[in-house]
Order: C-alpha cells, then structure tokens, then sequence
C-alpha cells in the first residue's frame, strides 16, 4: 500500500510540473525565493539598548575651611584634636552627594611642625579627619595661604590626605604629580579636578618648585582644561580669586569664569572673599552650559563678622547621556544650603544650618544666591 501512496505522489509531483513548465531545479528555486522574501523576519533594533543609556551622578561644594586659633583651641582634647562635633549638624548635607569638594585653606601640616593662624596658618591633621568623617572626597590646595608654613606643610599635608583616601588638586609634591589630572568615577561618570590661586600673600615659590602650587595664568588653564576634557566627562575648575569681602564678583572674575567655561570648564568653583557671591550659567562658544559659583563664603572659620560666619554648600546633578550620536553632558537641579558658624564666646563652635539661627539671615542669603539662577532650590 505504501508503494502505491509513493508512486500516486511522485506522479501528481510530475503533474504540477509539467502544468507549471518548471522542471524540478526551476522549483527548488521558487521555493527558496519565496521563503526568502515571502517570510522574512524584522529588522533588529538598529541602535542597542547598551548604546543609548543615561548616567547620573550628584556633587556638591563647600566654601573656605580656615582654621584659626579660635577655632583648634576650641577643638582641643587632652591627646590632640577633635573637629567633628564642628561638623556634626551639617554631616548629612555633605554625604549625600556622590562626590563633595572643599577648599582646605589653612594647610593641614600637621601639629608636629606646630599649629598656627593668621597669617601664617598651619592646622592639625585632625581638621582633615573631620572633614573626611562629614562626607569630604577631595580638596582644593591653591590658596592664598598654601606656601605659609613652607614646603614641610605641603609636603605633610598631601601626604596625609593621601593616607585618608581623599584626593588633593592645585598644590603637589613633584612635577610629576602636578602633571597628573586628579580624576574621581562615580555611576559611570569622570569627573576631573582643577585648582588655580591668584596669589599666595607675596611669598614666592621656590626656585624650580612651581607645582608646590598652581598661579591663575590663563595659558596654563587653558592648557590643563584641554589635558583633563581628554581625560573625563566633566571637568571641575576651583579659583581662588576675588576681593575679600566684596558680595558681588568683579569683571576680572567673571572674565575669567567665560574663558575658562569657554575652554572646557563644566563647573567653576569660587573662593577667597570670605562671603557668599551668587552663582549664574555661562553659555559656552560650543554651545555647553557651564555652572559657576564665584564665592562660598566661609564654611569653618573664627572670622567674627556676620557675613563671615555665613558659607553654604552647592549642590547639582550630572546627567550623561550616551547614543549613536556620541556624549552629551547636562548640569541640572542647581540647589544651595546656606550655613552659619555658631560658637559661644569663642567656644563651641560648630557649623549649622543658616535656617536655624536667623529666618530672615537665611531668606536675604537664598535671594543673594538665586540672583541669577531664580531657579535655584534650596536644601534645609
């Protein structure tokens, strides 16, 4: 029977063919066409999902750590020094950010060379003990008060940082060092670290020790800013510049905010003055929006007049986006925390939030600082 079935299906095979006027090679080719065209599957995603992926990535800023006599007799113990009851209130503003930079003005040399204040400051180790336990990741060394103490100070200040596992920026031990770009990774995000000074109190750098620290000169900015774009997603330029307790920037300072944004600076960090000065965004020549603050006052210091007992801490958010297309980076949610240096006839000092200590202190501040963002938030 099945013989049968075999010989009746060969010959309507035969049949159709011969009805057709194809032969048996002529259909094989028909059926593959057909199969080919007939049933073909959808086209596959043209750009993978892991090539168009958004980052995030959130930092923050404090203004001058200066620690004057006031301040370290106050914080010391019978074995050395205490700092962190200074820091204690505004430790969860500082540690909620993925990275968080201060500008370490009085040079943590250490008290084995003898602490010291104006003006010639040298502090304990301790101070950068506090400032780690708050939620510090790095610090800024190019200030007018870098080459107080001399290179002994320098040298056991980086050092020391260094041991704590925070990083430094605008004050080295060797060239070597100084030509290397501080660089910190979070969420997949590279941020680059740079730190300029206008001056250091007329003490020169010693012969052939120009990186003990970095002098603002535009040619080197710009030099540096194009050796850290190469190396990171954003780049993060502290200057020390200003007039001491001026609340406005003046144009040199906000000439030299535009040429460095338009070099390559993502975000530009002011300090010196000693009082807060508002923040604005720079649009760039390439079409980037660059963030600057040009003054975050004293954050921890003895300064004793009111507008020098008022700092803060900038917050923002780092949004990367990578697609066929390339990389594009936006600053967004610019917010602010203003601050105040609390102590009791010189003692017990301690930085808390500005809300808490004066409502109306605290008002005037957020209006200085929205001046020109009106956006600005504010995180209390």
């Amino acid at each position: 029977m099945k013989s049968r079935c075999r010989i009746f299906i060969t010959a309507l095979m035969v049949s159709g063919l011969a009805l057709t006027g194809c032969t048996p090679d002529q259909a094989a080719v028909l059926e593959i066409s057909n199969s080919n065209f007939g049933t073909r599957a959808a086209p596959s995603n043209i750009i993978p999902a892991e090539l168009s992926q958004t980052r995030t990535a959130s930092i923050s800023a404090i203004g001058d750590v200066l620690i004057h006599g006031t301040v370290y007799k106050d914080a010391q113990t019978a074995d050395g020094y205490d700092f962190n009851p200074m820091f204690e209130k505004v430790a969860p503003f500082l540690s909620q950010s993925d990275i968080t930079v201060a500008n370490s003005e009085s040079i943590i040399g250490g008290s084995e060379i003898g602490v010291s204040t104006y003006p010639s400051f040298n502090s304990p180790y301790e101070v950068g003990d506090a400032m780690k336990n708050a939620g510090i990741d790095i610090v800024s060394m190019a200030n007018n008060h870098t080459l107080d103490r001399g290179i002994k100070a320098i040298e056991n200040a980086v050092a020391y940082w260094h041991s704590i596992g925070v990083k430094h920026t605008g004050s080295y031990i060797s060239a070597a060092q100084r030509d290397e770009i501080t660089t910190i990774t979070k969420n997949g995000i590279t941020f680059s670290f740079l730190s300029f000074t206008y001056g250091t109190n007329g003490v020169m750098t010693p012969a052939g020790k120009d990186y003990l620290v970095k002098r603002i000169d535009k040619d080197v900015i710009q030099q540096d800013l194009a050796q850290a774009r190469a190396q990171s997603d954003v780049v993060v330029l502290s200057l020390h510049f200003g007039v001491e307790y001026e609340n406005m920037p003046n144009a040199e300072q906000i000439d030299l905010a535009r040429f460095s944004a338009d070099n390559g600076a993502d975000i530009i960090i002011g300090h010196h003055p000693h009082v807060l000065q508002p923040a604005e965004w720079i649009e760039t020549s390439d079409g980037r929006k660059a963030f600057a603050v040009y003054s975050l006052g004293n954050f921890l210091s003895g300064q004793d007049v009111l507008e020098r007992k008022i700092g803060g801490i900038l917050h923002l958010e780092v949004e990367k986006t990578e697609n066929a297309d390339g990389k594009t980076i936006t600053l967004k949610e610019p917010a602010f925390t203003p601050t105040f240096v609390r102590n009791t006839n010189l003692q017990d000092f301690e930085v808390d939030l500005l809300k808490n200590v004066d409502a109306n202190l605290n008002d005037a501040a957020k209006e200085h600082m929205s001046t020109w963002v009106p956006e600005m938030k504010f995180i209390e």
